[in-house]
């Protein structure tokens, strides 16, 4: 299923609700723990936890990007910047499981928007595999969501052209 896209006084929110049948102590440690993030966003990396923390995005050659958190509640909440868009993951019990509710606002819509979406959307799907104990194969699920995405927002009036 797809994330949900809609309009928001100053943009659109892409909203991705999901149900991972594990503690919130496993779930919140995917998104904090190093060594569990490599294993579903290459590259990514916790560098500072906490309201004044930061993440970094290893560009390669070198080059990292820097993401300040903006909004932290230990094992509940984890927002931060992510270029001129936010991502914000909020965590809570359900039944045997946790709910992950994942929001990235986006400001200005472009041809890269549908694929990052996509690139969300897999790497939720990455985490629930790992934390499955399966496999899963990133290139090939990017591959089936990114159309599905691209022709959600142009539903919306979005044009890529």
């Amino acid at each position: 299923m797809t994330a949900e896209i809609t309009k928001n006084p100053t943009g659109y929110n892409a909203t991705f609700d999901r149900y991972f049948e594990h503690s919130l102590e496993q779930v919140w440690a995917m998104l904090t723990d190093n060594h569990k993030i490599h294993r579903w966003f290459s590259g990514l990396q916790m560098e500072e936890e906490g309201e004044t923390g930061h993440l970094t995005l290893d560009m390669g050659h070198g080059k990292k990007k820097e993401f300040p958190v903006t909004d932290y509640k230990t094992g509940e909440l984890l927002a931060f910047e992510w270029g001129d868009d936010h991502v914000r993951f909020e965590l809570g019990p359900d039944g045997q499981g946790t709910r992950v509710k994942m929001v990235e606002t986006l400001p200005n819509i472009t041809d890269q928007t549908p694929k990052d979406v996509a690139g969300w959307h897999v790497a939720l799907d990455i985490m629930e595999a790992i934390l499955d104990g399966r496999g899963i194969e990133r290139t090939s699920e990017w591959e089936r969501w990114y159309p599905e995405y691209k022709r959600l927002f142009e539903s919306m009036g979005v044009d890529f052209a």
